[in-house]
């Protein structure tokens, strides 16, 4: 047993110490939408689990690839509804993030992507069936991260997405643009 924690503390510790000058990010964030659109009035955040990758050290610039996953419920379970609507978020960006000498443990950083939300009913009665409903757009982001050691930071994004719409729904900002604001943890490998 204290090999296996001597072992633990050891890999923690080699991770630790390179960090700093590590390339990949593990992130978990609370989404919580804002404004006023069908998003923020209809769900609630619950969870966002984000992966970075760095595959460019320029000078003061960091350029990579990140993939977030979200997850929101349904605020509406105080009105009788015969159905339970989860949405699914997937937003894949490049991003660019600042490192600058003067200010080393804060990185601002931008983003463009793509963001996906799948709708997935849980009908409460069986003769409506599962369906499945999907939205996508262009996701602007930006974040900004604090090193709280080498390896641990804690970040607050911003995402704005444009949704396309189909033709039968009015192409007006409520139905069209999509904020929400992340707050949560890093760790870096």
């Amino acid at each position: 047993m204290i090999r296996s924690l001597f072992f633990l503390v050891l890999i923690f510790s080699t991770f630790n110490s390179f960090s700093q000058d590590s390339k990949f990010n593990v992130e978990l964030s609370y989404p919580l939408p804002i404004d006023n659109n069908f998003i923020g009035d209809n769900y609630n955040g619950i969870i966002d689990v984000g992966f970075k990758f760095r595959f460019a050290e320029l000078n003061i610039v960091n350029i990579g690839g990140s993939l977030n996953a979200g997850y929101f419920k349904n605020s509406k379970s105080k009105i009788a509804q015969t159905i339970g609507v989860n949405l699914y978020a997937i937003q894949p960006r490049i991003f660019a993030e600042l490192n600058i000498d003067n200010i080393s443990k804060l990185h601002p950083s931008v983003g463009l992507g793509y963001s996906i939300f799948l709708f997935k009913a849980e009908p409460n009665n069986i003769l409506i069936g599962n369906k499945t409903l999907d939205e996508s757009g262009l996701n602007l982001n930006l974040g900004l991260a604090y090193d709280v050691t080498d390896a641990v930071i804690i970040q607050v994004q911003y995402d704005f997405v444009k949704i396309n719409v189909d033709d039968n729904i009015p192409d007006v900002k409520y139905n069209t643009n999509i904020n929400i604001l992340k707050v949560g943890l890093g760790y870096r490998f």
